[in-house]
C-alpha cells in the first residue's frame, strides 16, 4: 500500500490536517490524538546482534530528516535546494575529525557509478511529483571514509541517512544511525536550521508514509518455505512487518510496516523480534512441522 500523496512543506500538515491526518491514520493504523515519542538510546534495544547467519544475510537501517525553514523537495526552489546543499557541506566539514568522509555530486557519481557502488537516477515518482526538477542540480551523496554510513542530500527528502551491513547485525547498524543522526541534529541546530519536529507527527518529512520516526529497518532473510505459507499475510500483519521480494529466489526484505506510533527503539524491537520469529517458523517448516503455536497475537 502507498499513500499516493506528498506534502509541499511542514506547514501543509497543519493547513491541510483534515486530509493528512486521515491519510496517516489509515496508512499507519495510528490515532493522531497520540503524541509521538523519540528514543535514540540504542542500548535499550534487546537483540539484533544474534540472528542465525544461515538465514539473516544482511541488513540496512535508514532515517529521513527535513530541515526547518525550507520547503520539501516536491515544492522547493532551486535556490532553497542549493542552500540545503551548502548547509550539508558545512555540517560534514565540521564532522570531518570524528567522522571523515567525502561528498560527491550526483553528476560525479553518474559519470563513474561503479566506483561509488550506487546509481542515482530519478524515479518515475520523482519525475511526476516535481522532486526531480533541475536534476541533478544540488543533489549529492556523502560517503563516510569506512563506508559504514551514506547520506543522500536533496534526493527524496532533504536528508536520508543509510547504513548497511553484510553480517545482518542490525543492532550495530541502528547504533551507527543513532550516533550520527544526533551529531548532525546538533550541527543543524547550531546553524539555526533544526530538523523539523511536531509533537503529534514526530519527525516531519515529505511523505505521510514516513512521518513519526522516519526510520526503516530492513533485514534480508532466507524464507523459502514460509513465503509460501497460507498464513503469511496474517502473520506479517500481526507482527506489524512487511516483506518484499529481492532479486534472489527465496530471499526477502523484512521491514517495519509503519513509522509512527512507537519510538525508534520500539520499531527496531518489532523488526528484531519479528525476524527472530520468522526464522524460527522457517526452520520448523523445513522440518515439516506445524507453526500454528508460534503465530503471535496482534501487537
Amino acid at each position: 500500500m502507498t499513500v499516493g500523496c506528498a506534502a509541499g512543506d511542514a506547514q501543509s500538515y497543519i493547513l491541510f490536517c483534515d486530509f493528512f491526518d486521515r491519510v496517516i491514520e489509515a496508512y499507519h493504523n495510528h490515532k493522531m490524538s497520540k503524541l509521538q515519542e523519540s528514543d535514540f538510546n540504542y542500548d535499550n534495544l534487546k537483540g539484533g546482534d544474534d540472528f542465525d547467519q544461515d538465514y539473516a544475510l544482511s541488513c540496512e537501517v535508514s532515517a529521513l530528516r527535513a530541515v526547518d525553514d525550507f520547503c520539501f523537495p516536491t515544492h522547493c526552489s532551486r535556490g532553497e535546494r542549493r542552500e540545503l546543499l551548502t548547509l550539508a557541506k558545512k555540517a560534514f566539514d565540521q564532522l570531518a575529525e570524528t567522522l571523515p568522509g567525502k561528498l560527491y555530486s550526483v553528476a560525479e557519481i553518474s559519470q563513474h557509478p561503479e566506483d561509488k557502488g550506487v546509481t542515482v537516477i530519478p524515479s518515475p515518482f520523482q519525475l511526476r511529483t516535481g522532486v526531480a526538477r533541475d536534476w541533478p542540480d544540488s543533489r549529492a551523496v556523502w560517503f563516510s571514509k569506512d563506508r559504514t554510513l551514506v547520506v543522500w542530500i536533496n534526493i527524496n527528502d532533504h536528508l536520508k541517512l543509510v547504513t548497511t551491513r553484510d553480517d545482518a547485525n542490525i543492532a550495530k547498524a541502528f547504533q551507527c544511525i543513532c550516533v550520527n543522526l544526533q551529531k548532525l541534529e546538533a550541527l543543524y541546530k547550531k546553524m539555526r536550521h533544526p530538523f523539523i519536529w511536531k509533537p503529534q507527527l514526530g519527525w516531519v518529512v515529505s511523505s505521510p508514509a514516513d512521518v513519526g520516526t522516519g526510520l526503516r529497518a530492513r533485514v534480508r532473510v532466507k524464507l523459502p518455505e514460509l513465503s509460501r505459507h497460507k498464513r503469511l499475510k496474517d502473520i506479517l500483519r500481526r507482527l506489524r512487518l512487511c516483506m518484499d521480494n529481492t532479486d534472489c529466489s527465496g530471499v526477502y526484505n523484512v521491514s517495519n510496516a509503519q513509522t509512527i506510533g512507537l519510538d525508534e527503539v520500539g520499531f527496531m524491537q518489532l523488526v528484531v523480534d519479528g525476524v527472530q520469529l520468522l526464522i524460527r517458523m522457517e526452520k520448523r517448516l523445513q522440518n515439516e512441522e506445524n507453526i500454528d503455536d508460534l503465530v503471535p497475537l496482534q501487537k
